[in-house]
């Protein structure tokens, strides 16, 4: 079982479980909730932002979602984890929000690059640029399911089963959605491959 640390102040919850935090936030633990914030918080903004390609419309749908958990804590009964129950409110939250207001286009900040250094090569980091922009507006254009179900797996690195339970759709359902969505974005840049 993990400790938690004492360190003159309120207690540090770094070390402790998803369940240890999901137990202590459900008894009104609000330091708890805030690891489980800071701990999920980043890896939902960056799949809500990639869904709905605005950055305000992402905070709002995480905030949201971080909302709805803090409301829902007592109804967690792990039978997912942490993990896959916050991507599932987030998931149902950009859904909520694409059906108020119409989706702009990907930007080309979607797939953020990290800065290179000093001794990069500006030709490979133009090409690079160039692909991710091109992946990005690929990806603006496929069906909402596809795009999660792709968003999930292969920039969240969540398994079959757990995009199920955030998509409401069964693992072999998940399985045909990346298909399809991968013979999609592989016939689209099938002119990167040749470079």
């Amino acid at each position: 079982m993990t400790t938690m640390k004492r360190t003159g102040g309120p207690m540090e919850w770094v070390d402790a479980s998803d369940r240890v935090l999901v137990g202590a936030a459900a008894l009104g633990e609000t330091d708890a909730f805030e690891e489980i914030v800071r701990r999920y918080g980043p890896e939902m903004f960056r799949y809500a932002r990639n869904m709905l390609s605005d950055q305000g419309a992402a905070e709002e749908v995480v905030q949201d979602a971080f909302v709805a958990a803090w409301k829902g804590l007592d109804n967690f009964r792990g039978e997912s984890a942490l993990r896959t129950w916050l991507f599932s409110l987030v998931s149902h939250k950009v859904i909520d929000h694409r059906r108020k207001r119409s989706v702009p286009p990907a930007e080309d900040w979607l797939f953020e690059r990290k800065s290179t250094g000093a001794g990069s090569n500006p030709e490979a980091d133009v090409e690079a640029d160039s692909f991710m922009t091109e992946l990005g507006v690929a990806l603006s254009e496929l069906p909402y399911r596809q795009r999660a179900c792709w968003l999930l797996r292969e920039v969240e690195g969540l398994t079959h089963p757990e995009i199920g339970a955030i998509m409401t759709l069964s693992a072999g359902a998940v399985r045909g959605q990346l298909t399809r969505a991968r013979a999609t974005l592989s016939e689209r840049l099938a002119t990167w491959r040749t470079q």
